[in-house]
């Protein structure tokens, strides 16, 4: 287990670092998130810092200039679930999904920066408290991946997970949700109270199985969150049947995630998941400067 991760951390420290050519491209905007003082609008300005209020009373356009925090809390709410026991390509659900979360510690480690997260197997809810330093992160990295395998059957409810992030309330930073957002989307509520009052990332790991059936003829298919078994012939109007339904599935979850005012980062189990993550934070660095992402 130790090798792994530490293998895991040098990838994630080397690739990212050498990908980004060494600029500091955090997941939230450099100059902070608290509301600052109020100011005139200027072109090339982020019309999403606009101050509607202030704008209404003088009836000029106004953005809202926000304040460096000295520091910044980082909270992941991480789904070990049954459903991510799962992988056909290069690695389970699980491995990317702590993946993503060595790499959400790498970039926002440094400056009494602190990483806390909140987990679970869909059984049992493990706290990590927030700290800051590399040795914590390393730390709470391995706490992460030594919480126990669900046994078959063991449902876990995202909502559930989303709202001990929630509460008890903490101060104003990044909260970061990592699942496979598959099953029943409830979690709306939960992930919109996390969004009014953090920076919201959703990381959404994916296996291609979850998106298409393979022609293999008859096979048996389990649910691993219920236990439920079934066996199918995967014809080729069955495939395109499951490929539809997980296409809407997907499609609902992107836009239930615009809604709440989450950004969406989609890893793969067969894709290049360190430059998606690359991407990703390049397009919102863009973003928060005013280009075109």
């Amino acid at each position: 287990m130790r090798e792994a991760l530490r293998s895991l951390e040098l990838t994630v420290r080397g690739r990212l670092d050498g990908l980004l050519q060494g600029n500091h491209l955090g997941l939230v905007p450099g100059p902070g998130t608290e509301p600052g003082e109020a100011r005139t609008y200027q072109p090339g300005d982020d019309v999403r810092r606009m101050d509607w209020a202030v704008t209404a009373r003088t009836t000029e356009p106004h953005i809202r200039e926000t304040v460096a925090d000295r520091e910044l809390e980082t909270w992941a709410a991480v789904d070990l679930s049954a459903s991510l026991d799962f992988g056909t390509a290069g690695c389970t659900k699980r491995e990317l999904a702590i993946a993503g979360l060595a790499a959400v510690g790498h970039l926002t480690a440094g400056g009494g920066n602190r990483l806390g997260a909140v987990v679970s197997n869909g059984q049992e809810l493990t706290r990590i408290p927030a700290r800051g330093g590399s040795d914590y992160a390393r730390a709470l990295l391995r706490r992460t991946a030594e919480v126990p395998h669900p046994p078959e059957g063991a449902s876990g409810e995202l909502a559930s997970l989303v709202e001990a992030l929630r509460r008890p309330p903490r101060r104003r930073g990044l909260a970061v949700v990592i699942s496979d957002f598959l099953g029943r989307v409830e979690w709306q509520r939960a992930m919109r109270g996390l969004s009014a009052r953090h920076s919201l990332l959703a990381i959404e790991v994916v296996d291609p199985r979850d998106v298409e059936l393979p022609s293999v003829g008859t096979v048996q298919l389990s649910d691993p969150e219920t236990g439920k078994q079934r066996e199918v012939t995967t014809t080729p109007l069955l495939r395109r049947e499951f490929a539809a339904a997980a296409a809407a599935h997907r499609e609902r979850v992107a836009a239930e995630l615009r809604r709440v005012g989450a950004a969406h980062l989609v890893l793969r189990t067969d894709s290049d998941w360190i430059a998606d993550i690359v991407r990703f934070v390049v397009a919102r660095k863009r973003g928060w400067s005013g280009g075109v992402v």
